[in-house]
Order: structure tokens, then C-alpha cells, then sequence
């Protein structure tokens, strides 16, 4: 395992600067939340129809785009699977966000409960709750069954956010939220997509952009101020979860529910180059920001390239 030593340390805090203050960082994401806050029960038409003839993902962003699997299905096929891909991916939204609350909680017991970060944190919370409650409206408006991570994953995210240090709370809080958000500033302006749908990813892109901000601000923070066993275990966990991300994205169920091998399908998005840049892609300016604050050194950087999400 890498030793990092305070000289490290010390060169990470030059290359970085000068650390934000924390209380001025959330007073400026409160004030954002103030002006930029939306309520989705009220915000979006969830009475309207499905509209004949648009997707419910943007296809490119669709697992099985560009393999040969794809350019044997039919038209009709093609987007049914946008609308379960997309069923799948809000459904992992909510599974990570449910994660996440619990994360911020953590967070917060002990600190000044008066304090713009914590509050900035119940804010947060409450985001997270309407984002989770507008997923499963999304799901259930579509059609389309809800797609749980499996069991193992399930449960092994039990123990990963109970003993979860506080830099590894929001390294794996950046990993869930910067590659679908990435994804969703694609979808919302595109004319092809289902109406509601762009309004859903519209709403999360605006109030996720204060997220990750507050994600990064402290996790910059604590791998500059944590001691070094904190740091080293960051780089595991954030590792393994890629690597879970990464296989937990797409439920291989829907698949089989648009009429597909399952088996074929997935060897299909596993040797797909067009996939894998896709995924890179997403990802790169977490993986770009995790390597400039130290979370990719080492057995961190291995783990991320076997997730597939880091080239």
C-alpha cells in the first residue's frame, strides 16, 4: 500500500490553495437554494400522456447503442429499452440518494447544528427526498417496472455506509451524482426525449450542480486535513464503489423484459468502444478532479481502471 507521508500532504495543500471557508461556501449554496428550488409535484404535468414517437433516454446513451445486438433491433425495441434503461437509472438514483441522506446525516450529528453548513446539509436532505420521491413518479408515469440494485449490492451498501469515513462519504456521494448528471445535461435540451422526462433531468441538474458543490468543497477539504489512514481507506472504497457503480448501472432485467438474451446483450455493452467512451466520458471530470486531490494514487487508480470508468 502507498505511504503517504506530510511532505505529501503539505504538497497537495500548495498545489490546492488555500482551502475555502466553509461556513461562506454554504451561505452562498443556501442562497442559491433559495433562488433556485424546485418542487416536482407542482413544477411537472405528471397528468400529461406519453408522447407517441420520442424517447425516453437519448439513444446514444442507451447500453446497447452501436453493437451489433442494436442494429438488429427494431425501431419499437430500441426505444422500449430507453424507457427501461431509463426506469433502471432512476431507480439507482434513488438507491444512492437514499444513501446519501443517510451520509449527510452522519455528517452532521456532531457539528453546530446553528451553522450554514449544517443547515446547508438539511437542505440538501430535503432536496434528495423530492428528487427520490420524483424519481418513482417518473418510473410509475412510464410504465416501466422499477429496477433494485441486486441483493448483494443492496447489502453490502449497508455496511459500506456504516463504516464510511467522511472523505469516503462524499467521494462515493461525487461518484453517484457527477456521471448521471453528466448524462442528464444531455438529455433535458434534447427535442427527442419524452417532455416530462427533460423537465425531470432539468430539475436534478439544477439543484445537483449545488450538490456537487458542496461534495467537492469538502472532500477537498478533508483529504488535505484527514489523518493518513482516512485517506488511504478513501482511495479503497471510492475504488470498490466504481467498481459496484459500474456494475450496478444498467439492471441486466431490462433486457430481458424488452425481449433481448440477456446474456448476449451484456457481452455486447462489455466489448462496446462507443459504451466505454460513454462511460469515461461521464466521468472524467470526476476522475480528473479525484487525480488533482489525491484519491486516485495507488490501489485507488487500479480499482477505477477495472471499473471500466477510468481509461
Amino acid at each position: 500500500m502507498t505511504t503517504v507521508t506530510d511532505q505529501d500532504v503539505q504538497a497537495l495543500r500548495d498545489a490546492l490553495g488555500p482551502l475555502k471557508d466553509r461556513e461562506q461556501v454554504a451561505a452562498r449554496l443556501l442562497e442559491a437554494s433559495a433562488k433556485h428550488s424546485f418542487d416536482p409535484d407542482t413544477e411537472l404535468d405528471w397528468d400529461s400522456a406519453v408522447e407517441e414517437g420520442k424517447w425516453f433516454w437519448p439513444p446514444e446513451l442507451v447500453s446497447l447503442y452501436d453493437t451489433p445486438l442494436w442494429r438488429r433491433m427494431s425501431g419499437e425495441q430500441r426505444m422500449d429499452l430507453a424507457r427501461h434503461e431509463a426506469a433502471s437509472l432512476a431507480s439507482l438514483g434513488i438507491w444512492f440518494e437514499i444513501i446519501l441522506m443517510q451520509l449527510l446525516v452522519r455528517h452532521i450529528y456532531d457539528k453546530p447544528v446553528t451553522s450554514n453548513h449544517v443547515r446547508y446539509a438539511l437542505t440538501e436532505i430535503a432536496d434528495e427526498c423530492r428528487h427520490s420521491m420524483m424519481f418513482g413518479r417518473m418510473i410509475e408515469w412510464g410504465g416501466a417496472p422499477t429496477y433494485p440494485v441486486p441483493r448483494v449490492y443492496h447489502n453490502l451498501a449497508r455496511v459500506l455506509k456504516t463504516v464510511s469515513t467522511t472523505p469516503g462519504s462524499f467521494a462515493a456521494t461525487l461518484l453517484g451524482e457527477e456521471i448521471l448528471d453528466w448524462m442528464q445535461r444531455l438529455t433535458f435540451p434534447d427535442e427527442r426525449v419524452q417532455t416530462l422526462v427533460r423537465g425531470v433531468t432539468r430539475i436534478h441538474v439544477v439543484e445537483e450542480a449545488r450538490h456537487v458543490r458542496y461534495a467537492r468543497e469538502e472532500l477537498r477539504r478533508q483529504m488535505v486535513t484527514a489523518p493518513a489512514w482516512e485517506r488511504r481507506l478513501t482511495r479503497l472504497s471510492c475504488g470498490e464503489a466504481a467498481r459496484v457503480f459500474s456494475v450496478c448501472f444498467v439492471n441486466p432485467q431490462v433486457y430481458d423484459n424488452v425481449g433481448l438474451n440477456r446474456h448476449e446483450a451484456v457481452a455486447q455493452v462489455r466489448a462496446s468502444g462507443h459504451r466505454a467512451e460513454v462511460m469515461q466520458t461521464g466521468a472524467r471530470r470526476l476522475t480528473d478532479f479525484f487525480d488533482d486531490i489525491g484519491v486516485l494514487n495507488g490501489v485507488g487508480r487500479r480499482l477505477w481502471k477495472r471499473s471500466g470508468l477510468l481509461a
